[in-house]
């Protein structure tokens, strides 16, 4: 069985590389590190903690699969929005605007 130390790493690596402007989802994230399923739950876990992770993770890049900030409470107030918008990501009533056009599939990306 993976540690959680090694799935949280695996987790980290791959949102190391979502590119600026672009957003994925926990379920992507766990399709692409070959744990599908329930797993997607334990990606938002990894990314809870990956505040003291360096190098830096960019967490505000993941989102449910419908596009919505569901981990912005973990930034708290309105971080997640601001970090997304800096980074040209526009943000309705807390979920991502053209999501589809924005998302980035790691398991056909990589």
């Amino acid at each position: 069985m993976m540690s959680p130390d090694n799935f949280y790493d695996m987790v980290y690596q791959v949102v190391r590389l979502i590119p600026a402007g672009r957003v994925t989802s926990y379920g992507a994230i766990a399709n692409a590190i070959g744990t599908r399923g329930r797993t997607s739950r334990m990606v938002g876990y990894a990314l809870k903690h990956a505040g003291s992770v360096h190098p830096q993770v960019p967490a505000h890049r993941v989102v449910n699969s419908q596009g919505l900030l569901t981990g912005k409470f973990h930034f708290g107030g309105s971080t997640m929005e601001q970090l997304l918008a800096s980074e040209g990501v526009m943000v309705t009533d807390n979920k991502i605007v053209d999501f589809k056009k924005v998302f980035w599939d790691p398991a056909t990306e990589l």
